[in-house]
């Protein structure tokens, strides 16, 4: 679930981390299953720390090592990029990973050019990277890689997300892909409800401590209000108020004009950077989600606002409202608080498009190891905060 296995693929932070919390929980229920048996509390824990003490030190030892050996027999790839009128983020996304990937050539096509030409380009690379090109030259440029056995990297518009889920029917001569596009079963809503339910009532409880010690610092801080209503969209474009800690000054929205937080916005409260870091703003959710407002997983509701402002320039992204909104989702688990607004479209409906229960207790497993990323807490940058306030 964590991708501890995945070398060459996370960093090695990331594959420590994932095994360091899947030891840490496989301990536990080895101590749990030890206490048991004999009926009784008074077993030592003592001996258990530090026996998973000693395991994630030997987990940073062999990725260490294990990375470094991987780097020199596999070294990063020579990549070259293809992109269309508009140069999207995907190469600064690739240059992040000088571990893993060398982005040598960025090259900027159009309908008129030739597949012939386009893969001269491509010799003496060892992949290709295709962005946002127009769809006919995409699909030739793909069958010309697949055909020279070449690796490519390939950004999916929102056609391809929904037919990766398709059931293929084998009916006639020729394979055929259907998509039900109704959106969940009665049986998955009962489910996805009933989970709901359960999951936030135990959350209520476990959490209720730390939600207490949260409402009591934010009132000393400042004296200000400790809850942050927000009108958000879910399920079919209705609206309702969600629910967080505050984690910025009482007046941070003048005007009621949305404003985005940046890197280290001045806007944030001490207790709010906490917060916000380790998601703790977030639990008063659970509130909403035993209402019946949110799921615990689902795509993350947005302001009114951002909705009309992004379904103008994306008109799809109101797909993301055929499901009800969550706490958490893939946008979350594989995306940053500042992923752009097209890019978490085609996160959440890769989610709507393959749901399963299953999927939603991967997710929320997923969910514990985002915690401990600064990645997935990063703020917009000055330019596009004012930019979205501007559009309001």
């Amino acid at each position: 679930i964590y991708g501890g296995l995945k070398l060459g693929y996370y960093k090695v932070f990331d594959l420590i981390l994932s095994q360091s919390l899947a030891t840490i929980v496989t301990n536990a229920v080895i101590y749990m299953t030890m206490i048991i048996p004999i009926a009784t509390w008074y077993l030592s824990p003592l001996w258990i720390i530090i026996m998973t003490l000693m395991d994630i030190g030997l987990i940073v030892i062999w990725e260490i090592i294990s990375n470094k050996l991987f780097v020199k027999t596999f070294p990063p790839q020579r990549l070259i990029l293809f992109h269309g009128a508009y140069e999207d983020t995907l190469g600064a996304k690739f240059v992040t990973r000088p571990d893993r990937y060398r982005l040598c050539e960025t090259v900027k096509l159009t309908e008129e050019d030739k597949v012939s030409e386009v893969m001269k380009r491509c010799q003496g690379y060892d992949g290709v990277v295709i962005g946002d090109i127009p769809a006919e030259l995409r699909n030739d440029i793909l069958k010309a890689c697949y055909s020279g056995r070449m690796r490519t990297y390939t950004l999916p518009k929102i056609t391809d997300v929904i037919l990766k889920s398709s059931e293929v029917l084998h009916i006639f001569d020729s394979p055929v892909l259907l998509n039900r596009n109704h959106g969940l079963t009665i049986e998955q809503r009962f489910a996805k409800r009933t989970l709901d339910i359960v999951l936030s009532l135990i959350a209520t409880v476990v959490a209720s401590p730390i939600m207490l010690i949260t409402a009591i610092a934010i009132k000393l801080e400042d004296g200000g209000p400790v809850f942050f209503r927000q009108q958000r969209c879910t399920e079919g474009g209705r609206v309702f108020d969600i629910l967080k800690f505050r984690s910025m000054i009482p007046d941070a929205e003048k005007a009621g004009i949305s404003v985005p937080a940046t890197e280290k916005d001045p806007r944030i409260t001490k207790v709010g950077a906490f917060i916000r870091a380790t998601r703790i703003d977030e639990l008063p959710q659970v509130l909403n989600i035993l209402k019946g407002d949110m799921s615990i997983v689902g795509p993350r509701p947005e302001r009114i606002e951002h909705v009309r402002k992004y379904t103008e320039e994306i008109p799809e992204f109101a797909y993301r409202m055929n499901v009800k909104g969550g706490l958490t989702g893939y946008a979350q688990v594989y995306g940053k608080y500042n992923t752009t607004a097209y890019d978490k479209l085609k996160l959440d409906l890769m989610y709507i498009q393959s749901y399963s229960l299953l999927l939603d207790i991967e997710l929320i497993l997923k969910t514990i190891k985002i915690l401990f990323t600064k990645e997935s807490t990063e703020g917009f940058s000055e330019e596009k905060s004012r930019e979205m306030g501007k559009a309001e």
